[in-house]
């Protein structure tokens, strides 16, 4: 989610940076191994006096998390690889001394956790134990309340999830929390967060939840948070956010924030997401999600104006990658998904999420929009890859590193169609233009020859060497075509052009320009 405060999405793990998570229903319930007690201290509806009772009841159950890790770094040697680098103490036996390799690094990282069973198991952010996926953990230690301190086995953790389960071993039996039903937590329920923000041990602060199933856009399948505005930092990543019953409801894992601190934006995973990942973790099994193959973007106001469809429903296909579920069931690029397996696609119900509830190899109808008709097409959904395969993932990427030699002056912007509609001045794309933009010459497009800085394709970037392929879903290789094209929008009254433009080294993404 992009502030124009320059906004920055913060993890709350002690020193780290951010990472993001969804899921399945949970059960009721209350904290601690003496249920007994606890109708004695829930305050009744509306504003509670003190959080004192409640707070006394389940604060003994949330912990502090630290770990010790060996990170691979870069080496900072300068005169790494020649006859100085002893200087710098990186000499032979060194790790990393020579030729700049990577050099390993111990590490630490603190943040928090609860006890979910008298027989130690414990929950936390799976950030909390890895160091942003960089580090080998050497040991993890759970400090409890008063002090006491316990090793950790790591039982399992999931990182498209951000959760992470623990086992400590303790002859006595430990106080406890059990998940309640986030599905029922409303806008305006007081909850209360414990944790140890800064490693300051058990703070604890109060809130509302101020929205449900909130959307950073973070395209990730379990960006789906509660948002609150009780105070949590650094550190109470892992921590539980409580409703008045003394239930889980939320497991605190990022803030948005422009220092790094508080501000009163913060995320917790619901607990309806988390519970079922925690019950599979704690058992040993793998977690696998539904996998359909395709790059994505919400449906925005320019869009869904070139498009002529409504706003803020449905998202658009930006690529499709071979051979995966997408694919084989016939979804194109340019296709606006609005339903999958019967639920809407929305903004607080994304194709990732519901697509990574799926259990793979199940087929489900995908309903489109194409060319303004709706179509229902059958997908076999396959198996969601790692995130690392996923962020290696480009698709059809090109990956040509030819040097751009389409570097002539443009010449000057012209009073045509499209320069007076969309800012943009284009040329036919030759054989020898497409050689020099490192295309191949088969290719069919115009290419923009100049932008006015001022229009709506200068805001969004397109650039001088980028080739429009096509415009509201017609092929053009004419600048006459693209003209045409511009016209045919005006003449349905829409607002918006829908461009898909190929840029040197990138896949060929749809860029919706509004008319002017």
């Amino acid at each position: 989610m992009r502030y124009a405060y320059g906004v920055t999405t913060a993890l709350l793990l002690g020193g780290a940076a951010i990472s993001l998570a969804t899921g399945i229903p949970a059960g009721a319930q209350v904290a601690q191994n003496d249920t007994s007690q606890m109708q004695n201290v829930v305050p009744r509806a509306g504003a509670p006096a003190s959080f004192a009772d409640l707070t006394q009841q389940l604060a003994p159950a949330v912990v502090n998390i630290s770990t010790r890790q060996r990170v691979r770094v870069a080496n900072q040697n300068p005169f790494a690889g020649t006859p100085f680098e002893d200087l710098f103490g990186g000499g032979g036996a060194a790790p990393g001394g020579r030729g700049g390799q990577p050099q390993t690094r111990e590490a630490q990282s603190l943040g928090s956790g609860f006890i979910i069973s008298a027989d130690g198991y414990v929950v936390t952010n799976n950030h909390v134990i890895t160091a942003d996926g960089q580090g080998e953990v050497e040991s993890i230690t759970v400090t409890m309340p008063d002090g006491t301190e316990y090793p950790a086995k790591l039982i399992g953790r999931d990182q498209a999830s951000d959760l992470a389960v623990l086992k400590i071993t303790t002859p006595k039996a430990l106080p406890f929390v059990k998940f309640g039903d986030s599905r029922s937590a409303r806008v305006g329920d007081w909850v209360i967060a414990i944790g140890n923000p800064f490693g300051l041990g058990g703070t604890v602060t109060s809130g509302i939840i101020s929205a449900v199933y909130r959307n950073t856009g973070s395209g990730s399948a379990y960006d789906r948070y509660l948002q609150t505005d009780a105070a949590i930092n650094r550190g109470n990543s892992g921590g539980p956010m409580f409703d008045m019953r003394g239930n889980v409801i939320g497991i605190n894992n990022a803030i948005f924030s422009p220092t790094g601190g508080s501000v009163g934006i913060g995320f917790a995973i619901p607990a309806e997401t988390a519970a079922p990942i925690v019950e599979r973790l704690k058992t040993g099994q793998s977690i696998e999600r539904g996998y359909l193959g395709i790059r994505i973007q919400p449906v925005n106001e320019d869009l869904a104006d070139s498009l002529g469809i409504a706003h803020n429903k449905g998202e658009f296909v930006q690529a499709v990658e071979p051979g995966q579920a997408a694919a084989n069931a016939g979804i194109k690029p340019g296709d606006v998904v609005v339903k999958v397996d019967g639920k809407d696609v929305t903004r607080d119900q994304t194709l990732s999420f519901i697509v990574a509830n799926v259990a793979p190899g199940k087929r489900i109808p995908v309903e489109l929009i194409r060319d303004g008709k709706r179509t229902i097409v059958t997908a076999t959904v396959g198996k969601r890859p790692s995130e690392e395969e996923l962020a290696q993932n480009t698709f059809d990427q090109d990956q040509s590193q030819d040097e751009d030699q389409f570097n002539k002056p443009p010449t000057k912007q012209g009073q045509g169609v499209s320069e007076q509609a969309l800012g943009l001045s284009v040329l036919p794309l030759t054989p020898t233009i497409a050689r020099q933009l490192a295309v191949p010459e088969t290719t069919r497009g115009v290419v923009i020859n100049a932008v006015d800085p001022s229009s709506d394709a200068g805001s969004k970037g397109l650039q001088r060497g980028d080739i429009v392929l096509s415009a509201n879903y017609q092929d053009v290789s004419t600048p006459a075509e693209l003209e045409a094209a511009i016209k045919a929008a005006k003449t349905q009254s829409r607002n918006a052009v829908l461009l898909r433009i190929q840029r040197r080294g990138q896949p060929a993404t749809y860029v919706p320009i509004r008319i002017r």
